[in-house]
């Protein structure tokens, strides 16, 4: 199962599984007071069985003066729990039969132990219980989850032969009539468009794991040159000296692809985007709109602008777990934006 099904699953048995905890609680606690009870009735009939047939194990019996605070077969919970009772052919004195606290508290607390014995069975029960329901409950979700995958994969591959047929015809035209700005801006276009098309399948797949050493400053610059085309308007720059990272390099190109073209989309006209390697901290500083709530940019399908799908920086937040680098993010309204990359695992040589 995919991280998004686990989490469904286990709210799902939390809800159910807590909701059934509560009830069985509840319902302990009403049987623990009702045993408690029915305990305490027959301590009393304890009692007076002792003091009609004389038959008292387990009791103390003692001889009082008789006196009017002193009430007749009433149970008594002054410490032990006692009664006293009449005295055939004698006036003056009544028969005290005591029941000891201690032996009371022993019989209380097996009573306990009973029920927590019970209430565990039940809750082993109630987990099965909301597992079966969560489980049962998630199916019809992961079908639709499966279906609207499987049309995603048969639309991006049928993707692949109308923009490959564009991109060999493009070239053919670039034959015939030489560079030309606006077939170049095609060209981007159509290199915005397999970009899509990258990130949506590695949001369905997942990561490729082969690892490669390239130079970073290399790629970097390979890269703006196709982001300085496709927005003109903003000044790319990069200050670093050359350096050689080991890790899957369509990876890394898709984090850095998807952070240097929001830096472009969301820049104000006339920005700039620094790039910068300071130590192993790879920064890229952007002076456009700037994020509301930095903390949620991650999560899939968020997003605070109306353009795009909202999985961009979920992709990049992806990858960069699997190629074990830690981004961090500071930014302010109107003021913009820096994406930090701790590359420490990656660099080899710089």
């Amino acid at each position: 199962m995919k991280a998004y099904e686990w989490e469904s699953l286990l709210k799902s048995f939390f809800i159910f599984f807590i909701l059934l905890e509560i009830l069985l609680a509840i319902n302990s606690w009403h049987d623990f007071q009702d045993k408690t009870l029915q305990l305490e009735e027959k301590i009393e009939t304890e009692l007076k069985l002792c003091a009609y047939t004389i038959e008292c194990e387990g009791l103390i019996t003692d001889f009082v003066e008789k006196d009017k605070n002193k009430e007749l077969n009433i149970l008594y919970k002054d410490g032990d729990f006692f009664s006293y009772f009449k005295v055939p052919t004698v006036d003056k004195y009544l028969m005290k039969v005591t029941y000891p606290r201690r032996d009371y508290i022993a019989r209380v607390e097996a009573v306990r132990k009973a029920l927590y014995r019970k209430f565990l069975f039940y809750s082993i029960f109630a987990a099965l219980v909301s597992l079966l329901f969560s489980l049962y409950a998630l199916m019809p979700l992961r079908k639709a989850l499966r279906l609207n995958e499987e049309f995603v994969k048969d639309i991006l591959h049928d993707f692949n032969t109308p923009i490959s047929s564009m991109r060999i015809n493009l070239k053919l035209f670039k034959r015939e009539i030489g560079e030309n700005q606006k077939i170049q801006r095609l060209e981007n276009n159509i290199e915005s468009i397999l970009s899509l098309q990258e990130n949506l399948q590695i949001f369905l797949k997942g990561i490729p794991t082969q690892s490669e050493s390239f130079d970073l400053k290399e790629l970097l610059e390979n890269r703006i040159k196709y982001f300085g085309v496709l927005y003109p308007d903003v000044a790319y720059t990069v200050t670093m000296n050359k350096t050689i990272l080991k890790t899957n390099r369509d990876a890394f190109t898709r984090i850095l692809d998807n952070l240097l073209s929001n830096a472009g989309k969301y820049n104000k006209k006339s920005g700039k985007v620094s790039i910068a390697l300071e130590g192993k901290y790879l920064s890229i500083r952007d002076t456009g709109k700037g994020i509301k709530s930095p903390s949620k940019v991650f999560k899939r399908y968020y997003k605070e602008q109306e353009r795009g799908i909202g999985i961009g920086l979920h992709i990049v937040k992806k990858l960069c777990d699997e190629l074990r680098i830690v981004p961090t993010i500071k930014s302010k309204p109107n003021e913009g934006t820096t994406f930090i990359l701790s590359l420490d695992s990656l660099i080899i040589d710089a």
